[in-house]
C-alpha cells in the first residue's frame, strides 16, 4: 500500500503560505503558513500532522499488541505532542489512556512499550520518542 499527500507553497518562507492535500481528501487544500508553525497561527502545520499520524498509528498498533496478548480494549485514547525546536523535531511524546478489561497495569505498560517501539510511525521518526501509559 502506498499513501500520498501533496503540498503547494507560494512566496517566501516567512511571508508565504501553502496548502496540503491528501489522497483520501481528508486534507483538501488545507492551509498552512509560517505563523501556524512557529507562532500563534490558526492553520495546520507539518508537526501537527505528524502528531496525528503518530497517535493514530500507535493506538492501532497497541490494539494489535493487546489482541495478541489475549486482551480486547474497550477504548484507547492517545495524545501525541511533537516538539519543534530551532527548526528540528526533537521529540514525540505519547500519552495513552485505555480501558482494557482483565489487564493489569504491568502487562498494559509492557504492551504499550511494545507498541511505541514497533508502530510504523515510531520506526519512521528519527527522534526521541517517549511514552506515558495509563489505564482509565
Amino acid at each position: 500500500m502506498k499513501s500520498f499527500a501533496t503540498a503547494n507553497w507560494k512566496g517566501s518562507g516567512k511571508e508565504g503560505s501553502g496548502t496540503l492535500s491528501s489522497k483520501s481528501k481528508v486534507l483538501e487544500n488545507t492551509a498552512y503558513d509560517y505563523r501556524s508553525r512557529f507562532e500563534d497561527g490558526t492553520y495546520t502545520n507539518p508537526e501537527e500532522l505528524v502528531a496525528a499520524a503518530h497517535a493514530g498509528c500507535f493506538s492501532m498498533k497497541l490494539s494489535f499488541v493487546l489482541g495478541a496478548a489475549g486482551f480486547t480494549p474497550d477504548s484507547i485514547d492517545t495524545k501525541c505532542t511533537v516538539t519543534l525546536e530551532n527548526g528540528t523535531v526533537t521529540s514525540s511524546h505519547l500519552e495513552v489512556k485505555a480501558t482494557v478489561p482483565g489487564i493489569d497495569a504491568e502487562k498494559f505498560a509492557e504492551c504499550a512499550t511494545e507498541a511505541k517501539d514497533n508502530c510504523p510511525i515510531s520506526k519512521l521518526l528519527s527522534t526521541e520518542i517517549s511514552l506515558d501509559a495509563a489505564l482509565a
